[in-house]
This record gives structure tokens, sequence and C-alpha cells, in this order.
């Protein structure tokens, strides 16, 4: 199963990263850090009557696919396609930072937070604290929980540290049993992700967002994610209460990513306008 390699891997990776020291240098950087953005105000500020808030991300390769474009083989501009996102209509970025399975690199996020004044997810696989002293101090204002990968208390501590760091939690589900896990055991979680990819298969199914999303109380942001790929898909999950949608692949393999994003929201795009 693919999210069993990934984590297997994950746990050895952040083995190599267990030194004092290492942990001291991430929070001299926190401590020098601005404070993060408010994500889950972001959205909840962006979305509109017609579509959901974008939360775009930036993402190089995926274990299904590959490379996502050709030319990333040469260069991944992560800094164009962040500003392009940012130009065009999304409210957040997500940069995906896992460097075996999906080519990611902490330094994407640092660089895209730089540049950009937009509130941006650390895209990745949190199995141990470390990580999360790693994505404040690398600029993410929030962070994912993926619930099949973390057992209950996990979860609750690690929803806490974020906190704590000043990070919103994203806390992603894939079926009811996650769901309920997380409404009966952290009332305070504010946004919960619906991904409609299998994280064994890779295939991608909107009805698990229709099917979850009736039973998420109204005090949270409903995030739908994974296999949004047209104008139709954003105005059923409009209609099904969804607050915002992370969308990576159909942006990034789009001709034109600008153009994209701004059908996705419903917005006519340059050339449209000029016609």
């Amino acid at each position: 199963m693919i999210l069993d390699r990934i984590l297997e891997h994950k746990r050895a990776e952040l083995r190599h990263k267990q030194s004092r020291s290492y942990l001291s240098n991430l929070k001299a950087a926190i401590r020098d850090a601005p404070p993060a953005l408010g994500f889950a105000v972001t959205l909840d500020a962006t979305k509109s009557p017609d579509s959901p808030a974008l939360i775009a991300e930036v993402k190089k390769a995926s274990p299904s696919l590959g490379l996502l474009r050709p030319e990333f083989s040469e260069k991944f501009d992560y800094l164009g396609l962040a500003r392009t996102y940012h130009e065009h209509g999304a409210s957040a970025v997500s940069v995906l930072t896992d460097k075996e399975f999906f080519q990611g690199d902490l330094r994407y996020l640092e660089e895209i937070k730089r540049a950009l004044p937009i509130p941006a997810l650390n895209k990745e696989f949190m199995v141990g604290d470390v990580q999360f002293y790693e994505a404040r101090a690398h600029g993410a204002d929030a962070v994912l929980l993926i619930v099949a990968a973390l057992e209950r208390r996990q979860l609750m501590d690690f929803h806490a540290l974020a906190a704590e760091l000043g990070m919103d939690s994203l806390f992603e589900t894939h079926h009811e049993r996650e769901l309920d896990t997380v409404l009966e055991w952290i009332p305070t979680a504010r946004m919960i992700g619906i991904n409609n990819r299998d994280l064994n298969t890779f295939t991608t199914d909107l009805n698990v967002t229709f099917r979850l999303a009736k039973r998420i109380p109204s005090d949270k942001l409903i995030i739908s994610e994974s296999g949004i790929h047209d104008r139709d898909a954003v105005t059923k999950l409009t209609e099904a209460g969804v607050h915002a949608m992370l969308v990576g692949e159909s942006l990034i393999r789009a001709e034109h990513t600008g153009d994209k994003v701004r059908e996705l929201l419903g917005f006519a795009s340059p050339s449209a306008q000029s016609a």
C-alpha cells in the first residue's frame, strides 16, 4: 500500500533528525519568524456564494504519475507557479515537501513564503513532533494531519502542538470512521478535509465529499481535496456546502495554469474578457 510505504520511509527519515542541536536551530528560527497568517480565517473570508476558496498546490511529482510536467525534469519553477496562483485568485497555497515520493522540499515552502503574502499549508506526512517545528521554521501557516496515518492520541497531541506554534491544522479524512474520530475527539478542529483520493489506490471519486459533507457540523470549514478538474465539479461542491477546495494536478497540468485557476473559480479569463 502506498500510504504504508510513505509512512515507513517518513519514520526512517525522522530517526536521522533526532538531534538536540537540530531542534534548537528550528526553535531559534521560529522565534525570529513573523507570526503565522490565519489559514482557516483566510479561507472563510474568501469563499463566495459561487465558489469555494481555492488552495492551489505546488507539486512537482506524485507516486502515481511521476513528474506532473515534462519540463520539471529540467526546472521546477515553484515560485513562478505560486505567483501565478496568487495573481489569478487562489486564497492559499499547499506546498508538497516530501522528497522521496513527491520530489518536494522544505526550501520550496520557505522561498514561497518569503516572496508572497499568502497563507501556506505544509503538505507533508506528519508522524513526529520535529516536523511541526520544521514546518513553522520554514514559514508554514497550517499543517496537514492525515487521520488514516495517526492514532487518536497523536491527532490530539499534534493538533495541540500545531496550535502552540501558531499554525492551523487541516484534518484529512477519507471515510465516516475517520470523520467521526475527529468530530468526537477534537471538538476544536476548525478545518475538515475530505480527500477524494484513495491513498492506497490513488484513484479519485468526488462522491466521497458529497457523502461525508452531510455529516459535518456547520461550524466547521469543509475542504474537498483531489479529483477537482472542471467548473462543473466546483459547482457541485458549492451546492454540497464545501467552503474550500485543494487542487493541484489539474492546475499544474493545464496548458495555461492561470486560466485554469480562473475557470475553477468562475472568473472570466483575460482572453475571454478581451473578446
